[in-house]
């Protein structure tokens, strides 16, 4: 086994080397992040230590994550853990990494929760739980409900909010199948939207991250099968002004306001995340 070339049995290097060597490979920032999970440091320790010797075998888990890297494999998988909202998530290939348009989904949630911070909140297909456990941290006092129908992003989504102190009912299922006759001030999600086959699931990293949370697997079709089965329930899971809001596909907005509309939700809209894309729709019942 090698390093950037090298073999290990005869190396020796500090983890400033080592960043250096990683850099010719992989993103700068990438290969500092590697070198510093590796190494257990921080920033600060890498700039003010640069001489620290990895261990052989640390030299060999860098090699191989940087290995991996180069392959496209996405980072927060190599380091199993992603910052959304301010707080840090584990993340498994069993789970979405968690992206910055994300966000605009927590702050609609917010100003909803405001004006009732004992809400009772669904989060639907959580993934990590980054919706739930987020509202949840920001809102103590909120009743929050998680449901996924994958047991391994379950145990990810219950592993951070322990992390965070977060209290959150985590359910198995498919949508709203564990929920019979309960209802919710707040339902969020972010489901599969992704049209199968669609060109962009083989980029940026797609390959790795599961299918099963990127599309609904149905050929042919337009991507909003999930989001069509999560506005056709929510009529009988919304109290009485409740708030439905979706994150979706930067061209599925009028789709799903449209969807929104037909099961007659009121003061249906779209919001616009940092690049200027509808990224989120919702719509309030009476």
């Amino acid at each position: 086994m090698a390093f950037i070339g090298k073999p290990l049995t005869v190396m020796a290097i500090g983890i400033g080397e080592a960043w250096r060597l990683a850099s010719q490979r992989i993103d700068r920032l990438d290969a500092r992040l590697l070198v510093e999970h590796v190494a257990g440091c921080a920033h600060a320790d890498l700039i003010a230590r640069p001489e620290r010797l990895l261990s052989a075998e640390q030299l060999a888990t860098l090699a191989a994550l940087i290995d991996r890297r180069a392959a496209g494999e996405p980072l927060a998988y190599l380091i199993g853990s992603a910052a959304f909202y301010g707080l840090e998530f584990a993340v498994t290939p069993a789970v979405l990494i968690p992206r910055p348009d994300t966000e605009l989904l927590v702050d609609l949630a917010i100003e909803r929760l405001r004006s009732m911070p004992t809400a009772q909140v669904l989060d639907l297909g959580t993934g990590s739980g980054i919706l739930a456990v987020t509202l949840g941290h920001l809102f103590p006092s909120a009743a929050l409900t998680a449901v996924d129908r994958s047991p391994a992003a379950l145990a990810v989504a219950s592993a951070n909010a322990a992390r965070h102190a977060v209290a959150v009912r985590f359910l198995a299922g498919c949508w709203y199948s564990p929920l019979a006759g309960t209802r919710f001030d707040l339902i969020v999600a972010n489901p599969p939207y992704v049209a199968h086959g669609d060109p962009h699931l083989r980029r940026d990293g797609l390959p790795f991250e599961p299918a099963m949370a990127l599309t609904d697997g149905l050929a042919g079709g337009d991507g909003l099968a999930c989001i069509r089965a999560i506005v056709g329930g929510a009529r009988a899971h919304l109290r009485p002004g409740g708030w439905l809001l979706l994150e979706h596909g930067y061209r599925q907005a009028a789709a799903v306001r449209a969807l929104l509309n037909r099961e007659g939700l009121a003061e249906v809209a779209s919001w616009h995340d940092l690049s200027k894309i509808e990224r989120v729709s919702g719509g309030r019942l009476h």
